[in-house]
């Protein structure tokens, strides 16, 4: 398993190729890679050209800081017609870049909507149709979260989901901090999701439901925002017990395809004692239950 930060808190005070420097600087031996204005941005084509990939490639040679995964967020499962195929065009330039920087993993999102499920899922499966067989050429793994606000959002039905894919290149990705959302169930989606649960990120949150749905105020109670945190380990409700035994309970800690990433976002004013928290408190859970 690589134990990877995510430099988001950083994006504001560093540039591009800064990164590796101030990972390596934290303790940490792996970066994830995600959307920057400068390299793969949200939702739109990649800027970065083969210099910059190539420069960045270097920053991270040069600072003993490894790439453990890409994470691009691009509309492939967008139910407009128009914005999908721009968003398969988007994927063929990403898995490029990936294939250039040496790096074989690429977690994403469903990154439909949810007020039409059927529709995403079938553009879903549009593009999925054209992009497994590039990802099966090119030896890349493709994890995939259920974020809130997606046309999946319950764990066991993105499962299920990817399960219908049947590549072998495709897996899941659990993120903590979206337990409430995903169905509470954490233990049973990480023992059902086995070998295909392939990267996980490490922030707490609260739970939404918690106080009869009062946990924090949205206005009206009840209403459609998915309200989330990324919180550092233990300032929310997840019972990191849960989390950490159950991914070893699957072996997680021994497999060399794995991925735990910190990806803790509210606290950019503190974010590089965050971080170095992260990283002495995901080793300590980790020893715990290996």
């Amino acid at each position: 398993m690589k134990i990877a930060l995510d430099p988001t808190p950083f994006h504001h005070d560093y540039g591009l190729l800064e990164f590796p420097r101030v990972v390596a600087e934290l303790g940490y031996e792996y970066l994830q890679l995600t959307p920057h204005r400068d390299f793969i941005p949200f939702f739109n084509h990649p800027r970065a050209d083969d210099a910059l990939v190539a420069k960045f490639a270097k920053a991270c040679a040069d600072a003993g800081v490894g790439i453990a995964s890409v994470l691009p967020v691009l509309r492939w499962s967008g139910p407009d017609e128009d914005a999908r195929e721009a968003a398969v065009r988007n994927w063929k330039r990403v898995i490029e870049i990936t294939v250039d920087l040496g790096v074989n993993v690429i977690n994403t999102e469903f990154s439909g909507r949810p007020e039409k499920p059927e529709e995403s899922e079938r553009a879903f499966f549009r593009s999925m149709e054209e992009l497994v067989p590039i990802f099966e050429r090119e030896g890349i793994d493709v994890r995939i979260d259920p974020h809130p606000d997606d046309f999946v959002e319950d764990g066991l039905e993105a499962l299920r989901i990817i399960r219908g894919v049947n590549s072998p290149n495709i897996g899941m990705v659990y993120v903590a901090c979206h337990t409430y959302h995903m169905g509470a169930n954490m233990a049973e989606i990480i023992a059902t999701a086995g070998d295909k649960l392939r990267l996980v990120h490490v922030a707490d949150t609260m739970d939404h439901h918690a106080s009869h749905g009062l946990r924090y105020i949205t206005n009206p109670p009840g209403n459609a925002a998915r309200v989330h945190q990324h919180l550092k380990i233990g300032d929310g409700d997840i019972d990191w017990d849960e989390f950490f035994g159950g991914l070893a309970g699957i072996g997680f800690y021994d497999r060399d395809d794995t991925v735990m990433v910190s990806s803790v976002f509210a606290e950019d004013e503190n974010a590089h004692e965050v971080s170095r928290y992260q990283l002495a408190t995901m080793t300590d859970y980790v020893n715990k239950y290996r």
